[in-house]
């Protein structure tokens, strides 16, 4: 997705998903460099796969540092106003509803660069998702927690529909601001709702107990 618009909420998508990994390094009371860390990888861990996978060269934030300077600068936020977070509650509230945010702007930021690549549209939706994902799972697999990919959340699901309705838009329409729009909502519309109402995947049921020969 060109143009300035793109270039907003692309880093509006790494300010929000880098404040919830300094928020999760709140919760495992990180040092600054922890914050950091964290912070950085939610950030522009799926942004920096999907580049990769489209062959772009250099990486976003190698070409252009301003997106690791706002994850620097979100992490010691947080890790220097940590008396105006609440409590632990309150903490993993804002956690969810950010990682929200971010993922639905990522989905179609991230589908919108890989149309810009050149990108088929299925492969476009795909790169919409990881992008959108995957800094996530960065941050839950260095501190150890199990990623929301395999506890039945609505979540990829979320960020497949928007990026999927970002580029059936956009290639009907050629409006890529429409498409962002709708985009987004359908992402975070999905989320908001699996959220409120409690919806999820159906899980794989466990496996019986083996028997024992009598």
């Amino acid at each position: 997705m060109q143009g300035q618009v793109g270039i907003w909420l692309d880093w509006v998508g790494v300010a929000v998903f880098a404040l919830t990994g300094a928020l999760v390094a709140a919760r495992r009371q990180a040092d600054p460099v922890g914050f950091i860390i964290l912070a950085t990888a939610t950030g522009i861990g799926g942004g920096t796969l999907r580049d990769l996978l489209l062959g772009i060269g250099p990486v976003f934030w190698i070409a252009d540092p301003v997106d690791l300077v706002i994850c620097v600068a979100v992490a010691l936020a947080v890790f220097f106003g940590h008396p105006t977070i609440a409590g632990q509650g309150r903490r993993r509230r804002v956690i969810v509803w950010a990682d929200a945010v971010g993922m639905a702007l990522f989905a179609v930021t991230g589908a919108g660069r890989a149309v810009d690549a050149g990108a088929p549209a299925v492969s476009a939706i795909v790169l919409g998702a990881m992008t959108a994902t995957f800094g996530g799972i960065i941050r839950d697999v260095i501190i150890g927690q199990v990623t929301l990919i395999v506890s039945g959340e609505i979540y990829v699901t979320a960020a497949v529909l928007g990026a999927t309705v970002y580029v059936t838009i956009r290639t009907l329409t050629g409006d890529a601001l429409l498409a962002a729009c709708l985009g987004a909502a359908a992402a975070f519309g999905l989320r908001a709702l699996a959220l409120g109402l409690g919806w999820s995947l159906p899980r794989f049921p466990p496996s019986p107990p083996d028997s024992t020969a009598g």
